[in-house]
């Protein structure tokens, strides 16, 4: 066996190990890295390089966005303005069948649009949304499906952090690649709704009629609270997003401008207590210090895959098997699917990058394309069965009623929906790379 060989098991078999034995992501890396650096760097020299690199990782200014995006949503949920916006969105939508999941993917598309972490997005849809629509008769399928797959989809819209740290660590422009996910995300936003209406109608007594609909709020009394809430709270994503395709702004610049414009709108509602505060910084902190930490592995880990000679290895031995360009990137998307189902998605990026990107630079494939395929695929990975991480959080906020079966069976019809809209992306890519490089 060739020394790039070896050194490509010890590196991405070792880590693959302790992924699957339970070892956090970022102890998995750190331990991984301080075994290869010894054997590939020089022994005493290489950690010492090892640690110079592991600060000059996370200090770098791209990765800003990051707390920034995650504190938006935080601000959000701890003020209590999604539950104006969930209200917002309920008046408007009336006779509709599923009307209560409907509202759950409207209001989670909105969240989406402001908020850059999944698992609050569903953790919060669910305690609010899932009892009531429970109460109302609705099936544990159709009650919970909608708000795991819009979940999922806040990966895909700005502001995201996981889109930030893939645009980080595979050197992709984050600009382009936040851009890039609007028009998938709106895609499968509009899916869903389509496929609760259709499957209502088909099966009303998956959702009964709601006893609510016979209260109709005319004139402004219906309006009001889309007004009042749910379009300022728009804005923010018009603000972050706006700036940033105007070429107004930098990502980092973008967040801080839209971090900015959070705290303002909760201020001017007078929400924004010390309590509320206090807590959307603490929040803000703990998942940003984990995301930071996990990179500091993720950038020492692709470094030294590199310096032992088995991305150039690996990158050699994928192109030149003969296969297309087309061949080989559906074999990346089917592994990033595979892993899905095991690991989670700072995982999948970390596993998976340090091999993909030189091939993908070899190849002369659009990245942006490549980078919004991959969101996809990552967005999959919360919904597949058995460890998706949505649905780990809808069974910790359901109620006992809600079986893992029914979660299973949920997400299903959604994630058909996401390898169709993956499938779609690979045969016109102008689905991905239209907005980015009208705006560019």
């Amino acid at each position: 066996m060739s020394a790039w060989a070896i050194a490509a098991w010890m590196m991405l078999g070792g880590s693959t190990l302790l992924l699957f034995i339970g070892m956090p992501v970022a102890l998995t890396f750190i331990t991984v890295n301080i075994v290869g650096a010894w054997f590939y760097m020089g022994g005493e020299a290489g950690l010492a390089q090892l640690a110079r690199s592991s600060v000059s990782s996370v200090t770098a200014f791209s990765l800003t966005p990051i707390p920034l995006f995650v504190l938006m949503g935080e601000v959000l949920f701890h003020t209590g303005l999604a539950l104006k916006v969930i209200e917002g969105v309920e008046r408007l939508i009336k006779h509709v069948p599923g009307r209560l999941a409907v509202v759950a993917v409207v209001a989670g598309t909105v969240f989406s649009a402001i908020s850059g972490s999944t698992i609050a997005t569903t953790a919060m849809l669910g305690s609010l949304m899932l009892p009531i629509m429970l109460s109302r008769g609705y099936h544990p399928t159709i009650a919970a499906g909608p708000i795991m797959a819009i979940g999922a989809v806040d990966m895909l819209i700005p502001p995201s952090a996981l889109t930030v740290l893939l645009g980080s660590l595979s050197g992709i422009s984050i600009s382009k690649l936040l851009i890039g996910g609007v028009v998938p995300g709106v895609i499968l936003s509009v899916a869903f709704v389509l496929w609760i209406v259709v499957r209502v109608s088909i099966s009303p007594h998956l959702a009964p009629v709601d006893p609510e609909d016979a209260v109709v709020h005319r004139g402004w009394a219906r309006w009001s609270p889309f007004f009042g809430y749910v379009l300022p709270t728009l804005s923010i994503f018009g603000v972050v997003v706006g700036a940033l395709a105007a070429g107004w702004a930098t990502p980092t610049e973008c967040a801080a401008l839209g971090a900015f414009a959070t705290m303002l709108l909760a201020l001017a509602y007078r929400a924004l207590t010390l309590d509320a505060l206090v807590k959307a910084l603490k929040g803000t902190a703990g998942i940003s210090g984990m995301i930071l930490f996990i990179i500091l592995g993720a950038t020492t880990f692709a470094q030294i895959l590199s310096f032992s000679g088995a991305s150039n290895g690996l990158v050699q031995l994928i192109t030149g098997q003969g296969l297309s360009t087309e061949m080989i990137v559906v074999g990346m998307m089917l592994m990033l699917i595979f892993l899905g189902i095991f690991v989670d998605q700072v995982s999948m990026m970390m596993i998976t990058l340090p091999i993909f990107m030189p091939v993908v630079q070899v190849l002369g494939i659009d990245v942006v394309w490549f980078g919004v395929m991959f969101l996809i695929c990552m967005q999959l990975g919360l919904l597949l069965p058995p460890h998706g991480l949505l649905l780990m959080t809808m069974r910790g906020v359901a109620p006992p009623s809600v079986t893992m079966a029914h979660i299973f069976l949920a997400v299903i019809p959604y994630v058909t929906m996401s390898l169709i809209l993956l499938t779609a992306v690979f045969f016109f890519p102008k689905i991905a790379t239209w907005l980015p490089a009208w705006i560019g």
